[in-house]
């Protein structure tokens, strides 16, 4: 069975795809791509979606990296095969190392430098308090400025409500028309940290984790038991 990507065309040697809930082989509530080992799915589960995702997206995956995310600001430089690094950011400019960030509503951003210095790429897990604390900013102080991202699958501002204590600091941040009647945008809010931190395009796919049960997996659509999608980045 092949795994559906939503692929990025990004200018320069890249391989960025964000995953849905579908191609892998975990059942239940963690049908069918669920790609995060924390969720209590089977192990060899997780692993053989795995798998599946890089041999979909070309990728070698015993080089395959990811952190232990957090809600943090931290973004390490990825390390080939490394796993469980605290950080919700990996980024890199050697070749061949495929790194993975897990989401099921926060913010799955990809960053890729496009301004004609030697190529670099960064996968972001951005929930509102990485958002709110600059994990963006920290990518864009690596990737330098003159770089694209593209926010992907994540919950949309249909479905976000906050309270009081995330809608302030947002709006200080990013305006009073960020949050609409206690829904958060977070979509906006992603596109706009990046442009702020230096960003020459962003893109976003538009695509409500919360709405769309028939593509991604949704923490606020149906609690936990429940697993993840994500989004894989590498250099070629």
């Amino acid at each position: 069975m092949s795994v559906p990507l939503l692929r990025w065309d990004v200018p320069g040697p890249y391989e960025v795809v964000f995953t849905t809930r579908h191609g892998g082989v975990s059942e239940g509530p963690f049908e069918s791509l669920n790609l995060g080992r924390r969720t209590g799915d089977e192990v060899e589960r997780v692993d053989e979606n795995r798998r599946r995702l890089c041999a979909e997206a070309g990728a070698e995956e015993q080089h395959l990296t990811l952190g232990f995310q957090t809600h943090s600001t931290v973004v390490n430089r990825a390390e080939a095969g490394s796993r469980g690094a605290p950080g919700d950011g990996l980024w890199t400019d050697e070749p061949g190392i495929p790194m993975l960030a897990l989401g099921a509503d926060c913010a799955l951003i990809a960053m890729a430098r496009t301004n004609g210095s030697e190529p670099a790429l960064a996968v972001l897990h951005a929930g509102w308090r990485g958002l709110l604390d600059g994990i963006v900013d920290s990518a864009a102080k690596i990737l330098g400025p003159g770089f694209a991202a593209l926010v992907g699958p994540t919950i949309g501002p249909c479905c976000y409500e906050v309270g009081e204590e995330v809608a302030s600091p947002f709006r200080a941040r990013f305006g009073d028309g960020i949050v609409n009647d206690r829904i958060l945008d977070l979509w906006t809010a992603a596109e706009q940290a990046a442009l702020d931190a230096g960003a020459s395009t962003v893109d976003r796919l538009e695509l409500c984790t919360r709405c769309r049960a028939d593509l991604f997996f949704s923490e606020r659509r149906t609690g936990r038991p429940r697993g993840t999608h994500g989004v894989l980045g590498l250099v070629r």
